[in-house]
Order: C-alpha cells, then structure tokens, then sequence
C-alpha cells in the first residue's frame, strides 16, 4: 500500500476501546470538548438570518481568487481594531474555507516533498496529517515549560537546517494558552517565513489582549490564520483567512493567488454574512470569552485542591495543561479516569511526551465541568 496513511494502525487505541466501554456502561463526563456548539455556545440564530438576507435576495457567483472583496473589508478593520493595530490591505488578503485549508495552502506554497518546517512540540495533530498529505517534514521545537511554555531559542535554532521553509507559532497556544506578547528574537534571527494561528486571539483571559504577530514583527514575512470557527463559535459555516505581513505579500502573491484560485474553497453566503458577523456578532464574542473566563476560574480553584495536579492560568484559550504527578504513563492515567467517570486528553495527543499532563477543555458546560473534575479529583486522590 502507498500513499497518505499508508501502513499506519488506524485501529482504535487503548484509550479510545475503554472510552467505548465507559460510554456503553454508566457512559462518562467529557472534558476534552472544543465544539462550541456542543456546550449550548450558539451565535444568535437571528443575526445569522439578518445577515443571510441580503445573500438571497441579490445571489450572483462572483468567483475572486482573493475571495468577497466586502468580506476582506470587514476582515483588514478587525485587524486595525486589533492591538497593537496591524495595517493588512484588504488586496492582501485571502478567504479560505477554513484555517486547515488555509494551512495546506500555505504548506503547498512554502515547501516541496523533502522540506521541513518547525512546529512547536506541544501542539496539535492537524501538523501532522498536513504534513504526510504534503510530504514534508515537522521538526519539534521545543516549549519550555518551566517558562511558561516560551520558545525554547535554542531547540527553535538547532532543529533549523538547509531544508527548512516556514516556521509554525501558535499564539494564543493551543493548549498551553500562552500569548507571545513581544517580539521573539530567535525567530526574527532565522529570516523564515512565519504561519502564525491566532484561532483563539478573542479568548484572552488575564485582560492583556493576543497582538497580532506581525505587529511584533514588522520586518519578518509573517501569515495570519483565523477564521469564524472559534471567533463567533460558528465551526459549521466554515469560513477562515490568511493575513498577510511584513513583505509576505510582495513576496508569495502570486504564487498564493494561483492555490486560491485553483479550489476557491470559501463558499459565497459566508463571505457575503462575514461584514455583518463582524458589526453585531462582537457581544457574543465577550459572552463567551467570560464564559471561558469563569470556567478557567471554576477549574483552577477546583485543582488547586488537589495536590497532585499542576495547573497554571493560560494566556488565553479555551484549555488546561496541567502536569500530573504519581503517574509515569499517560495512558494509564485517561484510562483510570475512564473508569471513574471522566475523559480528558493525555499529553503525548499534543506531541509533547516529557512528564505527565492531561488536557482539560474549559468550554465544557459549567456543571459538567464542575462534575467532571470532582470526579477527576476524587480518582487522582484515591
């Protein structure tokens, strides 16, 4: 066999085989979710009607290598509201249909089968999967944990070769929750392009807003990626972006125009809503980021009871990291808690296998949040 996936056990794991048994039995609490709108986080079906309107009334396919031109609009304001403020020209811009499209354009755009690209250690197995589809390598750079999950400089520059081609950041982390809030020298050292996630820059939770990265850094070729998925918790309409910066565009147009043209992946009705998701939906954007806020505080005050967890406040997004001590394999720790009751996500599922750690999502429903880490805690306390 050959090809993507060829030769890898798709069967399921251990973990998953006792989540079956659990959820077939007395079933379990689910602290792993990321699916706003499986925790009642719907954005107000009434703006979304509203917005829609105007799309049905005057429906005409106007196909744009760049995507809707109002849309680009709405997206290069936000980011003149951001802060500090990033000056994107919404020529610049590009409309995708999600930020994973985004990133295996980007992908498509920056490597060739061979190439590399640096990734953080602690991050999420999207990478992975795009980086098999495109044949190219990620090489781990790490986080230090001990510093609050900062770029490691020197594991960022030793991972670097002839070969590599982009560097991925993450900021707000995901889901470490840490905000890169000045410049990076390491990274501005290294002269390579930089994709930088900012899915989660509105779920700030300690009152210091996520600058966008390119603020940070005005000279180094730098690409946005966000989308209305997590912003306005609408991951069923599927709409994301790529930002440019920092000479990215004199740079990748072209190139960047031809991949967008060639799927035109972004569907028109969104495009056509996004001016008016960005005008009304922004309440219910701080809604749920002090829903996020009050969960992160609920779990932290719950774990703080508990000696053997480890959790720090995030920066920002929707998740807990903490280190767990008295367990020296992770998979034996999820299926422990399978088996009172609660699922979380070990660590090695964010490529990051040093110690201990589980991920707790914080966009659970309160109760079931504050359920689910009763009986977190009463098994880790056994």
């Amino acid at each position: 066999m050959t090809g993507f996936l060829a030769g890898e056990d798709l069967s399921p794991n251990r973990i998953e085989l006792a989540r079956r048994e659990a959820q077939a039995g007395a079933g379990y609490i689910d602290l792993t979710s990321s699916n706003p709108t499986h925790q009642g986080l719907l954005f107000p079906p009434a703006l979304l009607q509203e917005a829609a309107q105007h799309y049905w009334a005057n429906r005409r396919y106007e196909p744009d290598a760049h995507g809707s031109i109002t849309a680009r609009i709405a997206i290069a304001e936000y980011y003149k509201r951001r802060t500090p403020a990033l000056n994107i020209r919404p020529e610049e811009l590009f409309i995708t249909a999600s930020t994973s499209e985004a990133y295996s354009l980007l992908f498509a755009l920056l490597t060739e089968p061979g190439d590399n690209i640096l990734a953080p250690a602690v991050s999420y197995p999207l990478f992975d999967y795009l980086a098999a589809i495109h044949h190219v390598q990620l090489r781990p750079y790490a986080l230090d944990e001990t510093r609050d999950w900062r770029i490691d400089p020197a594991s960022l520059h030793a991972q670097a070769d002839s070969l590599t081609r982009a560097v991925l950041v993450i900021s707000p982390h995901n889901p470490t929750g840490t905000i890169i809030q000045t410049s990076v020298p390491s990274l501005t050292g290294l002269g390579l392009p930089v994709i930088c996630d900012e899915v989660f820059a509105e779920f700030t939770t300690q009152g210091q807003p996520a600058p966008p990265f390119g603020a940070l850094h005005p000279l180094l070729p730098v690409f946005h990626l966000n989308g209305i998925s997590k912003m306005f918790a609408l991951p069923d309409l599927k709409l994301g972006w790529i930002a440019p910066s920092g000479g990215a565009t004199e740079i990748y147009a072209d190139r960047l125009e031809f991949l967008n043209d060639t799927f035109l992946g972004a569907n028109a009705l969104t495009q056509s809503m996004l001016p008016a998701l960005f005008e009304h939906g922004m309440p219910f954007v701080a809604e749920m980021r002090e829903y996020v806020r009050s969960n992160l505080s609920l779990a932290l005050t719950k774990l703080a009871a508990c000696p053997s967890v480890h959790a720090r406040q995030p920066d920002g997004g929707y998740y807990l990291f903490p280190a767990v001590d008295g367990w020296d394999d992770e998979e034996e720790l999820v299926v422990h808690l399978l088996k009172h009751g609660v699922l979380v996500h070990p660590g090695y599922f964010y490529g990051y296998e040093h110690g201990t750690h589980m991920m707790i999502s914080c966009l659970t429903k309160p109760d079931d949040l504050s359920e689910g880490l009763d009986r977190l805690i009463a098994a880790l306390n056994e």
